[in-house]
């Protein structure tokens, strides 16, 4: 008899896979009142974010290269900004293990979200072309669980559940002729990117010696011509490990994963022993701190959805009516031989001339119903995949799947359904902008939110930054030659910024000819969207930024006041705030005749800026109720 007990559950969405896209797709969901569960194989969120892997959460601004200050903001804003944000201020020491803390509590926080840790997908029922049921095992517990949900989501990288659900998917690359793609093999093949196992390292006050296991590698500066080492450039540095530390793009990044794992222990061994004995590296006082033994894997498979992204979608930023998400990372190419490539650069990097979009139609199945997708196995090409991989891109996309899942529930429809439908796909990107998405081109023209009929003046203004700019509908720069695509850019800096010369505190101030109520009031600060943020255990990359403080656009102590029966009366009153996105919901939803916020401090800059306003009558409101 078995010891297993067993469980029968029950949500509106099941997400399987906890990594830089499961996560914001299941707070997202979560936060639109649906009930969800998170099944993640590890004990840690992350993916290959967390303390287990530890690789930088990169995407569209291109580490830097694609950005300028009020010009260019790249950067991803919504739910992975916010974590962004909280990394960067709570973990000024670099912790790699607070931010696991920092995922964990983003979703306990969520009253909607369970968190199932250790869990493990291994079957799933159907009827028909639709999902009914996950079955999931946690070992470390001795519980076997049957969940049902309405909405199923594959965040897992390697598509386990979508491949239980036999979802058609894609493998290794496609010859040139598939999708018409310059940078594609002449031939297909079943090659892919390689994984990779980092390090971290630390300096100490005297000489400490490495002997290196008898099975580890043996490499001399020669088989490392063009993997740079021991530098003092970003990622080479003594501190970090090497992303080119990599192999396994020869065999099955699933089922050989525990010999690419071996073999990766290795190859880090062997260079390191290289930096420490084979030549002046000035490691004479350097020890590894830690080390991974769970490979960081790029690529395995890739679902086919209703469409696959390719070459010319990224390319030629290629508009999509249901766009939920956008990408600007290079089509980062790693020669699939990894380090016994020596002859050969570790990649190359196929630039992107603009910030490009992706569908929901490359995130639902095409044979499955109710699937859906986000991540690395999202529906690509392998050369478009080289960029949509970026973990802050599938971040942005998984918070896209997320509130799409939410729709498809309230709703009560297939998420095949609406993708073409553009009532739908308008209602799920307008709910993606007012939860601080960006979409190329597309502003946000809630009908519900009040602040847009409202008269507004400021205290002082720039003429860059005028007061009326919290109503533009965008809440970044991306006009500049790197950003959106011209003709969708909308040129601005979109914000309010006051006059510097007039100094703090400023305000600005919302009107209305008849009074209204006060359901729920959302701001938007400047957070230097412009500037790279991630956490990193590189030195030099982390110079980049601005790191172990709040960002010093942003505006830090702040006074909602509402005029209410005669007299202004104060709703909210916040200090050492650090966040981009805050909402006010006051008490009783009080009807006032004009709305002012007193900015009284920044955390560093000598202006006042805001983003954007809104004020909404219902804060339950989920779905616009513009047509």
């Amino acid at each position: 008899m078995s010891i297993v007990q067993h469980h029968e559950l029950s949500c509106d969405v099941l997400i399987a896979g906890g990594g830089s896209a499961g996560v914001p797709c299941a707070v997202a969901a979560a936060r639109l009142g649906k009930r969800v569960i998170l099944c993640q194989d590890r004990p840690v969120l992350g993916g290959n974010a967390s303390s287990e892997i530890r690789m930088h959460i990169c995407g569209a601004d291109a580490s830097g290269a694609r950005s300028e200050p009020l010009a260019v903001e790249a950067r991803e804003g919504g739910i992975i900004e916010e974590i962004r944000l909280e990394a960067c201020v709570r973990n000024p020491q670099r912790s790699a293990s607070m931010l696991d803390l920092i995922f964990y509590e983003l979703c306990r926080a969520e009253p909607n979200l369970t968190v199932m840790f250790n869990t493990t997908i291994v079957g799933v029922e159907t009827d028909g072309s639709r999902i009914t049921h996950v079955r999931a095992d946690r070992q470390s517990t001795e519980d076997a669980f049957r969940i049902a949900a309405k909405v199923f989501v594959d965040c897992t990288g390697d598509g386990r559940l979508g491949l239980e659900a036999g979802a058609p998917y894609r493998e290794g690359r496609e010859d040139k002729n598939e999708y018409g793609e310059s940078l594609a093999q002449a031939r297909a093949d079943n090659k892919r990117l390689c994984s990779t196992l980092l390090f971290t390292a630390r300096k100490h006050d005297r000489p400490v010696p490495f002997v290196p296991p008898p099975w580890a590698r043996t490499f001399t500066q020669e088989h490392l011509e063009f993997r740079d080492h021991a530098t003092s450039q970003v990622d080479y540095g003594l501190e970090y490990g090497y992303w080119w530390v990599e192999t396994g793009g020869l065999i099955d990044t699933v089922k050989d994963n525990e010999k690419i794992r071996d073999d990766l222990l290795a190859i880090l061994l062997g260079v390191w022993d290289h930096i420490k004995n084979g030549g002046d590296h000035g490691a004479e006082n350097w020890a590894l701190d830690w080390f991974g033994f769970l490979p960081g894997k790029r690529e395995s498979r890739r679902f086919i959805g209703r469409h696959v992204l390719s070459q010319s979608d990224l390319m030629e930023s290629r508009p999509f009516e249901d766009a939920i998400a956008y990408g600007g990372w290079t089509m980062d190419l790693h020669v699939p031989e990894g380090v016994d490539a020596p002859d050969r650069a570790p990649t190359v990097f196929n630039s992107v001339p603009h910030l490009y979009e992706i569908p929901l139609r490359s995130c639902v199945s095409r044979d499955v119903s109710n699937l859906m997708f986000a991540g690395r196995n999202l529906s690509a090409s392998h050369v478009a995949f080289g960029s949509t991989r970026l973990m802050a891109t599938c971040a942005a996309v998984g918070q896209g799947v997320g509130v799409a899942a939410a729709y498809a529930v309230d709703h009560d429809r297939a998420p095949h359904e609406f993708v073409a439908d553009p009532r739908a796909m308008r209602a799920v990107q307008r709910r993606l902008l007012r939860d601080d998405a960006y979409l190329i081109g597309r502003l946000g023209d809630d009908g519900d939110d009040l602040a847009r009929r409202a008269e507004i003046v400021a205290s002082s203004e720039q003429t860059l930054g005028p007061a009326r700019n919290v109503v533009s509908g965008q809440t970044r720069a991306v006009h500049g030659d790197k950003g959106a695509p011209p003709d969708r850019a909308n040129p601005g800096t979109h914000r309010w910024m006051s006059d510097p010369s007039e100094r703090l505190p400023a305000w600005i101030e919302l009107s209305w000819d008849k009074p209204v109520r006060l359901g729920e009031i959302q701001l938007i600060f400047d957070t230097g969207l412009h500037r790279v943020l991630t956490l990193s255990h590189s030195d030099a990359y982390v110079a980049k930024m601005v790191w172990g403080r709040p960002q010093p656009e942003t505006v830090r102590d702040y006074v909602v006041l509402g005029f209410v029966g005669g007299a202004w009366r104060e709703i909210a009153a916040v200090t050492g705030n650090y966040q981009r996105r805050r909402l006010h919901r006051p008490s009783g939803a009080p009807e006032a005749h004009a709305l002012r916020i007193e900015v009284r401090s920044t955390n560093g800059l000598d202006h006042a800026r805001i983003c954007e306003v809104r004020v909404y009558d219902d804060s339950h409101g989920r779905w616009s109720s513009t047509v």
